[in-house]
């Protein structure tokens, strides 16, 4: 059973498996593919490179340099199912909350 605080992150951010990650989408009923993990990734990179969960702008602009030009909060928002982007990420990539984010 995995351990989460009381906004639904991982309670210790290493016990994140790609399985584990699937078990969050599940519940937003969400299936992640090779796309989703490519971006899941990239957070846990940003988290090991700064120390922090990304709040909505910094994940863009560093999502935007590591994974695609292209990538916008709009399309994170169509790709997750999510209006609440940063959130939603940090919790589906094992990271803590960010800690401007309700």
């Amino acid at each position: 059973m995995l351990e989460l605080d009381q906004d639904g992150h991982l309670q210790h951010f290493q016990d994140w498996t790609p399985e584990v990650a699937q078990q969050l989408a599940d519940t937003l009923e969400l299936t992640l593919d090779d796309a989703h993990f490519e971006i899941l990734y990239a957070l846990r990179a940003f988290y090991d490179e700064y120390g922090y969960a990304p709040a909505t702008r910094p994940l863009i602009k560093y999502l935007s340099t590591k994974v695609n030009p292209e990538i916008s909060n709009q399309l994170l928002m169509q790709r997750f199912k999510t209006g609440l982007v940063a959130r939603h990420l940090t919790r589906l990539s094992g990271l803590p909350k960010p800690p401007n984010c309700l």
